[in-house]
Order: C-alpha cells, then structure tokens, then sequence
C-alpha cells in the first residue's frame, strides 16, 4: 500500500469513526483537556478494558487531579482507587513518582515535548506521543497493539515492534494524518480488524488491504509495562 491508497483508506475509516466509541483517552482528553490526567489515564489503560479504564480514572481523579495531589498518595491507597486496571500494583507504585517528578523537575506541568516526558519513570514513547497530540494538539504518532498490527496488516509499514512502526510512519504518512491516525485505526481495530478472526467481510477497506497476517508478528513490548 502506497502513501496515496493510505490517505484514500483514512479518509473512509474517518467517515466510519463516527459509528464507533471513542478510545478511552480520547474520551477522557475530550472531556478535560488536561494534560495530566491524558498522562494518567494512559498509563492506567496499558493492557486494561476502556471501561475498566474509565471508572477506576474516575476514581482516581476524584481522590486527586493534579501532580501535587497524586504525589501525596500512598501506594497503597492507589492500588484500591485503580483496581482492577491491569498490573494495578506496579502502576500504583509508579504514578506517585511520575507525579512527583513532575512536582520537582516541571513546576507541577506535564511537559509537552516527547523527549522530556520520556524521563518520567515508566513513560514510553506510546504515552508520550498520547500526551503531545491529545493533551496539547501537536505533531506526534502513537502507535499501540492495533496501529502496529494494523499497519502492517495493509502492507503500509514492514515492522517488527511498534516502535519501529513509529518511526516508519513518521517517514511515509503525511503529517496532517498523524494526530488522528491512532484513534482511527484503534477503532478500526477493536471492531473490525480484530487480531484473530478479522471482520474482512464487513470491512469497507477491505479492497485497499493487502492482508499481510503473517508479516505481523508478537512483539515483547505489549507484554510489559515498565513502559507505558
């Protein structure tokens, strides 16, 4: 698939968002615009349900909504806030630093430059291209399990990681599509290009997709999150 067939690919699955829920981060960021709780709310959602993502936020953000108050609380007390979010304990254990660092280092704000997020413990360049392009509206690629499968699956990208996938992307999509490339094709993904079993025949793109199934393969990068 070519950088033109892509555009024309984005273009329909634009028009087909509408169908669909947002993700859960987008919901959030449309709600509050806070870049902060876009922070958050991410690292909550590594290899967690949205609606269980979504209520333990709630939670969460009601006991405390800044970097100041989050780096008050006890380990412990998160752990009972944010379950049942995946890995709850190693993620209660980090967000009070993350808020911490942010208290210290940044004056309480989330910076909005990929590089200096990346120096928040447990922050990957998946959260930290969530945080430019939703918290402050810049240039940036998220790619998670559905952007790197997907990409490869229409024969866009040849990658081996998601990073990879990122940075491929950066050289071949035109930058007007970089904000809303992952919010499309993480619907995309959760409704009809699933991992298993895709959808193909309620696929609207389905005669632009190259179907690369066995091009995509695992990578150890969804399986942790030491790095959101």
């Amino acid at each position: 698939m070519d950088t033109e067939t892509i555009v024309k690919v984005l273009k329909i699955l634009k028009k087909e968002y509408r169908k669909w829920k947002d993700p859960i981060v987008t919901e959030i960021a449309k709600s509050t615009r806070d870049p902060f709780r876009i922070l958050i709310s991410t690292v909550l959602s590594a290899r967690t349900k949205d609606a269980v993502t979504r209520e333990s936020s709630r939670k969460l953000f009601l006991r405390a909504s800044t970097p100041g108050e989050m780096a008050n609380l006890e380990p412990r007390e998160i752990e009972q806030l944010i379950y049942p979010v995946g890995f709850y304990k190693t993620k209660a254990k980090k967000i009070p630093k993350i808020a911490e660092i942010l208290m210290e280092k940044f004056d309480g704000r989330v910076p909005d430059r990929i590089d200096r997020l990346l120096e928040l413990p447990g922050v990957g360049r998946k959260t930290a291209n969530l945080v430019v392009t939703l918290g402050f509206g810049k240039p940036g690629i998220c790619v998670d399990t559905h952007v790197h499968r997907i990409s490869n699956r229409f024969g866009y990208v040849k990658t081996k990681a998601p990073e990879e996938t990122e940075f491929a992307l950066r050289k071949k999509l035109p930058e007007e599509w970089w904000i809303i490339y992952n919010d499309l094709l993480v619907t995309f993904g959760q409704n009809i290009c699933l991992p298993r079993k895709p959808k193909c025949g309620k696929c609207v793109v389905e005669n632009f997709c190259e179907k690369k199934f066995n091009s995509i393969k695992p990578s150890n990068s969804f399986l942790t999150v030491n790095n959101f």
